[in-house]
């Protein structure tokens, strides 16, 4: 699921905010005929939070009840959240919200989330992204507020917000835009692509401070203070950048960089505070969707240890996407299982599809000692973009 990132990076720097939609759209159809065509294959999801928190595994792939808006206070905690679009309407839910976020409790019940701005459907109505996290715990959420033209986070138990003493623009939210919640609910980072020079910016919501942070870098990790940031990003390199000393906002920071030598699929900072977890990505125009090894890599050297092959997964997974950490020896692995087409195969002709209906994914607790998968459960979500789980993205 980079195509999109890439696309976009490389119009950012020489294209007009006026007609980026427009060449985004035809790059995209252009590099997605070149890719692969989405099969279906079992549901994706959540299910760990962290070493410390128990977690409900829900039985199998199910429809999630119809949803309402959040009640005022007293909800559970979140297994997981989903994007919505609307179209086909055969495959949307049922009181189906154009654009909006979904929330789901351990319990099964789901919300959406109507203080945040609805994201638009590349090709049908826009490119807007309008992002979402989870703490953690799944108590807390941080979204953009439509109302407040910034962001906001919720504690979902009390249903106290708070509001980042900072305006940012809706066209300042990108065509992919990440947001990480620290796990008080203090800090918010917010990065996306295309840039057109904007800053990605970390918030203190406590203190009302912002500082800016390098764009196109996804946020995957802060330490408990929120004075060490870790950072990841794809294009045009694989990449990890550490920024330290962060506070006060005025102040220049300490960065490392390293420029990777192989293309990565990166997960959240590791409990340990100075690793990932990372997974070769091996696919090519004429040989996509090819998963290389598992290993830890230290996030300043950038030197991966303890490569492992992969056991475990389904025979016909071909996409991984590695988010929160379920214990010190576990990372969360998100799978779909695709039809990879040479790009001398695909019809230059292929039109592009526009609002397709949701696809499943796989969830697998992936041991980085071992490199040993055992299957969670499944849920169905659009993409990898449009699924949350608490605690930090990884990098897609």
């Amino acid at each position: 699921m980079t195509w999109l990132r890439d696309v976009l990076v490389d119009l950012a720097d020489d294209s007009p905010e006026v007609d980026l939609a427009e060449r985004t759209i035809m790059t995209y159809d252009r590099r997605r005929r070149t890719a692969i065509s989405l099969v279906a294959a079992a549901t994706v999801v959540v299910t760990g939070l962290g070493a410390t928190i128990a977690v409900r595994m829900l039985p199998g792939p199910q429809e999630v009840p119809p949803a309402s808006e959040l009640p005022a206070n007293g909800m559970g905690s979140l297994s997981h959240a989903y994007k919505t679009f609307c179209r086909p309407k055969n495959k949307a839910p049922k009181g189906c919200r154009d654009g909006y976020w979904r929330v789901v409790t351990r319990g099964g019940k789901s919300y959406y989330v109507t203080d945040a701005l609805p994201s638009l459907s590349p090709g049908r109505n826009g490119l807007r992204d309008s992002p979402l996290a989870i703490s953690r715990d799944g108590g807390k959420i941080a979204y953009y507020s439509a109302k407040e033209s910034t962001f906001q986070v919720r504690d979902l138990a009390t249903g106290a917000t708070t509001t980042a003493a900072s305006k940012v623009p809706e066209s300042r939210l990108g065509s992919i835009s990440r947001l990480m919640l620290s796990d008080d609910g203090r800090f918010v980072a917010f990065s996306k692509v295309p840039d057109f020079k904007d800053p990605a910016l970390l918030f203190d919501m406590r203190d009302g401070v912002v500082r800016e942070l390098p764009n196109r870098w996804v946020p995957v990790g802060l330490s408990p203070d929120g004075a060490t940031i870790t950072l990841a990003q794809y294009s045009p390199n694989s990449q990890l950048r550490t920024i330290s000393n962060l506070w006060p906002a005025t102040s220049a920071g300490d960065s490392t960089s390293v420029i990777l030598p192989k293309a990565y699929h990166f997960s959240p900072l590791a409990p340990d505070g100075k690793t990932v977890a990372v997974i070769e990505d091996r696919g090519t125009a004429e040989k996509p969707c090819r998963i290389g090894n598992l290993a830890l890599m230290d996030t300043l050297t950038g030197k991966p240890r303890k490569r492992t092959v992969i056991s475990g997964l389904s025979p016909d997974v071909s996409q991984v996407s590695l988010r929160t950490w379920l214990s010190a020896d576990e990372v969360m692995a998100l799978t779909t299982s695709v039809r990879c087409r040479p790009a001398s195969e695909v019809p230059i002709d292929e039109p592009a599809v526009v609002d397709p209906p949701p696809i499943t994914m796989t969830s697998y607790a992936l041991n980085v000692r071992t490199g040993r998968a055992r299957k969670l459960t499944t849920y169905k979500a659009l993409d990898f973009f449009g699924i949350v789980l608490p605690g930090p993205p990884g990098a897609l």
